[in-house]
């Protein structure tokens, strides 16, 4: 008789992919990543933070359209493929909305775009001054997917852009907090006594502040900014898998293969992270799972405020601040899509969450 063996890995990984809201989770989480990553490629504005304002048209329904004049710029931009690629193109060429247009003898003239009802100014530009250049180079039909922001900004493109901050800001917060969570519940569960009384004390003290508020006074000392906001909600998150590691570890230390370990002569530095932490990881991953999500809450409710992400950085938290009152005015969208990005991201975070505990579960 034939005798199959899985190792516990691969039937958790079994029981997750039977999980179709665990997978379709992974997978859109996947999605938001490489969008975040490669924002710029995808965004039909790949200027910097998608930034590009022309005011002529802002607050445009979703599938706007409107003929775009683009004068080139004669100041050259020297800048590196990997920049453009990653960071957007410093554009200095200067784009205006036009509603009609005319060529008489190498002078083009066009009106300006005006909303409503308005009569937009004509004016004139040589085309003597580029040569090698038919009208078609200067004016294109140009689409906005989800309409223009109130600044005339391309609205999808801020929304991939923005992605990158509600992505990555998850990221480094799970990071900070799983390096300092572990270290300091580690020592209080292993060691006991008055080390665990200390750190037991730091975690309450820190437990008792409110998040947000902790938040406010850790990113104001820091400086408002892209990486302080970072660190800032990375160092507000730690306590909740300190509490974790130490309670597992407290159960742990007693188990037979760490009595083992010390009669061999490990040492208490090898005995933690080679036996204990890799045997009490899965709540851990599940707690990461729950935090990524609250980390891009927090991000997304400190540029509400306006401490977050500063202009004209693209942030979905900054965007529904810019925007939440056109909900009355008849144009809802400008708030609710990148509201709906949230929302999306984070629940795709929870169930995945959801997904990891049922997989992790030794019991069933």
């Amino acid at each position: 008789m034939s005798h199959k063996s899985n190792s516990l890995k691969q039937l958790a990984l079994q029981k997750f992919k039977k999980d179709f809201w665990g997978v379709f989770s992974f997978y859109f989480i996947v999605l938001v990543g490489l969008v975040s990553i490669f924002a710029y490629v995808f965004a039909p504005d790949d200027s910097q933070y998608a930034n590009q304002m022309h005011l002529a048209i802002h607050s445009k329904r979703p599938g706007f359209e409107v003929k775009m004049l683009t004068i080139p710029s004669k100041i050259k931009v020297n800048q590196s493929g990997f920049d453009k690629l990653f960071f957007g193109k410093k554009n200095t060429d200067t784009e205006i909305p036009i509603s009609d247009y005319e060529i008489k003898d190498a002078i083009l003239m066009y009106k300006e775009y005006a909303s409503d009802g308005l009569e937009g100014a004509e004016k004139t530009v040589k085309l003597n001054a580029f040569p090698n250049s038919t009208p078609e180079d200067f004016i294109k039909e140009k689409s906005f997917l989800f309409g223009t922001d109130k600044y005339g900004r391309d609205l999808i493109s801020r929304v991939l852009v923005g992605a990158r901050i509600s992505f990555f800001i998850g990221f480094v917060a799970v990071l900070i907090s799983l390096l300092i969570g572990i270290f300091m519940g580690s020592i209080a569960g292993y060691f006991g006594g008055k080390v665990d009384a200390i750190i037991m004390w730091i975690i309450n003290v820190t437990w008792s502040i409110p998040t947000l508020l902790l938040v406010i006074a850790i990113t104001l000392a820091l400086g408002k900014g892209f990486w302080q906001v970072f660190i800032a909600v990375g160092l507000t998150m730690w306590v909740e898998v300190a509490r974790v590691v130490r309670g597992q570890i407290i159960s742990a230390k007693e188990m037979q293969y760490v009595t083992a370990a010390r009669a061999l002569g490990f040492n208490d530095f090898r005995i933690i992270t080679k036996h204990i932490l890799p045997n009490i990881m899965a709540p851990v991953i599940v707690i990461s799972a729950a935090n990524f999500a609250a980390a891009i809450l927090i991000e997304s409710g400190l540029s509400f405020l306006g401490i977050g992400a500063q202009p004209p950085m693209a942030s979905w938290g900054a965007m529904i601040k810019d925007h939440y009152n056109y909900i009355i005015l008849g144009k809802p969208y400008l708030a609710i899509i990148p509201g709906l990005c949230i929302m999306s991201l984070v629940m795709a975070f929870m169930l995945i969450g959801n997904a990891l505990r049922d997989a992790l579960d030794v019991k069933s």
